[in-house]
């Protein structure tokens, strides 16, 4: 195992516990399975094509931008009347928000599949402990790690983090207490907003194209993780998604050439097999609120 493969496979880890870490918040605060989530995803992505002859810098700070108002929006319009809603409402309004999404991009901005011209700057090669290996690989290790550790600062060390984890432990009681729902639910949405576009802005450069339904595969790969890590523990979620993204490019480097095509089959027996001996996944918190 090189120092190169290493890497790949801490980046591909780091991408999608990042993109699982969004989708277990709303769902610890709300009981909100957001299958808009994908659609977040999507309109980052439109923006890293948008700007895509600018600084990789400069897109990415859009793409978080456009994501942010995006979340914000749907929490606004669609959510907040259905904040006391049970979760199967909340997921319907997910769905619905979901197709909305993606039918606008169809009928707009994205109507087919758009390539997006690779950055110089990331398919570089650097000499690193005698591997080469791949500035994109390197970008998104340092990317990702970076915004789950902000994360992790803002949640154990602020005033807001305080109160999204007593949301995301007991909504009603921590309403009751005093946290402002009105303060919390958007931060929520802000800050799976700012995930799900530093998980797009990679998934760009990886795919070098976007469209309308780019949203889906970070979606399953988020919910997949989030149930095999524990969907009522950020921690959980986090494991989950990392141990996917691992076992990914474990599979993709060691089996032969003739079963590469059924990497997934393998992937997702796995995934069946661990909750089959941890159905409540394998970091799991105490309860799910359900409503």
């Amino acid at each position: 195992m090189d120092f190169q493969f290493v890497v790949a496979m801490l980046g591909l880890g780091a991408l999608y516990a990042l993109l699982t870490i969004g989708v277990a918040l709303l769902f610890g605060i709300l009981g909100l399975m957001n299958f808009a989530y994908g659609e977040v995803t999507m309109a980052a992505g439109f923006a890293m094509y948008f700007f895509r002859d600018q600084p990789w810098p400069v897109a990415v700070g859009m793409a978080i931008l456009i994501a942010v108002v995006v979340a914000v929006l749907s929490e606004k319009l669609a959510f907040k009347p259905l904040r006391n809603a049970d979760p199967v409402t909340l997921m319907i309004a997910s769905f619905a928000v979901s197709l909305a999404l993606q039918s606008l991009a169809r009928m707009t901005v994205l109507p087919r599949t758009e390539g997006v011209p690779p950055n110089e700057f990331l398919s570089r090669r650097i000499s690193l402990l005698g591997a080469e290996v791949s500035m994109l690989d390197l970008l998104t290790v340092a990317l990702c790690g970076t915004a789950m550790l902000a994360l992790a600062v803002l949640l154990n060390r602020t005033t807001l983090g305080i109160q999204l984890r007593a949301a995301a432990e007991n909504f009603q009681m921590a309403r009751i207490l005093g946290v402002k729902a009105n303060l919390v639910v958007p931060s929520a949405f802000v800050i799976t907003g700012g995930l799900a576009a530093i998980g797009a802005a990679v998934l760009v450069w990886r795919q070098g194209a976007v469209s309308a339904e780019m949203g889906l595969q970070p979606m399953l790969i988020a919910v997949i993780s989030a149930v095999v890590g524990g969907m009522s523990s950020l921690r959980g979620a986090a494991l989950g998604g990392f141990l996917l993204g691992a076992a990914t490019s474990i599979l993709e480097a060691l089996l032969p050439t003739g079963l590469i095509a059924f990497r997934d089959a393998f992937l997702f027996t796995a995934v069946i097999a661990v909750l089959v001996v941890r159905p409540s996944g394998l970091l799991s918190g105490a309860k799910v609120r359900v409503s």
